[in-house]
């Protein structure tokens, strides 16, 4: 065979497998703009009639559960500078400073006493995966969750936040739930509410 039928041969071949190539199924555009036009504008009409489900953040504030987390607030005055949180913490994403202060003894005779100053509890947002560890350690009721979720940042640096600033976020912690009246009283109350004991005398005879 030569090379001139080879490629005649060829061509037929590519000729009829031309002929079995499928059309693509119609996209519809066939039909013309107007079509798809109109059908754009019933669509808009139809949504236009339905209660929406948007808000305009930041003019309309958005109702959070009671329990969302939303950042970290610190009761400064409640924190003993353990640094259970800050062992317990995942990510190392919070910073504790303290020195201790010696507490004169009220009484004459009495011993001193020593307590922690906190100089610095700060949390570094950007690193904390918000997990609660830290909340749910604090044996002093410390640290709360917050709603607040307003403090993004452009920089990343600006994330961590001082003492001062988890100290303001305080004050959007939400009240904690009534208690359950058919709930056993709590040992710690049970405790507080009897009454003192008497030392007993040693009777000789």
């Amino acid at each position: 065979m030569t090379e001139q039928n080879a490629n005649h041969d060829h061509g037929e071949h590519v000729h009829e497998h031309a002929h079995h190539v499928h059309d693509l199924p119609a996209s519809g555009r066939e039909k013309g703009p107007i079509r798809g036009l109109l059908s754009g504008m019933a669509t808009t009409a139809r949504t236009m009639t339905k209660k929406t489900s948007t808000r305009q953040y930041p003019d309309e504030k958005p109702d959070l559960p009671p329990r969302s987390r939303g950042v970290i607030a610190l009761l400064e005055e409640n924190c003993t500078a353990c640094m259970l949180c800050a062992r317990e913490c995942p990510d190392w994403c919070l910073y504790i400073d303290s020195h201790k202060e010696t507490i004169p003894s009220e009484t004459p005779g009495g011993r001193d006493r020593q307590r922690n100053v906190v100089d610095r509890f700060a949390i570094d947002f950007s690193l904390c995966m918000y997990c609660g560890i830290c909340i749910e350690v604090c044996p002093f009721d410390a640290l709360f969750w917050s709603p607040e979720f307003e403090y993004a940042s452009g920089d990343i640096r600006d994330l961590l936040h001082e003492k001062e600033q988890l100290g303001e976020w305080m004050r959007t912690v939400p009240a904690p739930p009534d208690l359950d009246e058919r709930a056993p009283e709590a040992p710690e109350v049970a405790a507080a509410s009897k009454p003192p004991r008497v030392a007993r005398r040693n009777v000789t005879k």
